[in-house]
């Protein structure tokens, strides 16, 4: 209860509010302006992929996560030892790499393996010195009519298992129905049977008692 002769309590917190509004005017602007730094940047990088390094088949972490597969952060060393990569080429050839990932299974291990070794025929490496190619660059003919790869580098598939349906018949049905019955039978006798026993715990010794007794 207010107590005294105080002034009703009138207060304005929110003054200029107007000042403070948000708006989300400016959305296709903003498109257009993302758009254009894709561009220029696919510029800048050319003729490296758009998107950035090759990234590994990692899955995820926890017991959540862990059926799941994603892209990682980069290759492991042994993957790239498997696959034939110096550490130190897998920078210039688009290859991330990972030095604190370890290989907890051999089947992460060839998948990522089988990975490189994908991408490593798919490859494309421009010449720096177009007269003396070495072994492993493409000639400068092949190079030049090569284009950019837009979007990520060999991205991860997704695959479902196929499911084989077959059709129910009446016999089939028949079949599963007295199956079913038996189950219940059995299982309902069962834990009446169970239910029986423990109500039966009490009585049943305090007999073996007497009888014990009578025979003594």
């Amino acid at each position: 209860m207010v107590r005294h002769n105080n002034v009703v309590p009138n207060n304005h917190f929110k003054k200029k509010w107007q000042f403070y509004v948000r708006t989300w005017f400016n959305q296709a602007a903003r498109k257009l302006r993302r758009r254009s730094a894709r561009a220029e940047k696919a510029k800048q990088v050319f003729p490296r992929p758009s998107a950035g390094l090759l990234r590994p088949v990692v899955r995820g972490q926890t017991l959540k996560y862990n059926s799941k597969q994603r892209l990682g952060k980069g290759f492991t060393l042994d993957e790239l030892k498997e696959a034939g990569i110096a550490v130190k080429m897998a920078a210039s050839l688009g290859i991330s790499v990972d030095h604190r990932r370890r290989n907890k299974s051999l089947e992460s291990l060839q998948e990522n393996v089988q990975r490189l070794k994908a991408y490593r025929s798919n490859l494309v490496v421009f010449p720096r010195n177009v007269k003396k190619p070495k072994a492993f660059e493409t000639p400068a003919a092949e190079a030049k009519l090569v284009g950019q790869v837009s979007g990520t580098v060999m991205p991860l598939a997704r695959s479902q298992p196929a499911l084989e349906t077959v059709k129910v018949t009446s016999e089939m049905k028949a079949t599963a129905g007295k199956e079913l019955s038996e189950i219940k039978a059995t299982a309902y006798g069962k834990l009446r049977l169970e239910r029986m026993n423990v109500r039966q715990v009490g009585p049943r010794a305090k007999k073996a008692k007497e009888a014990k007794e009578e025979t003594a």
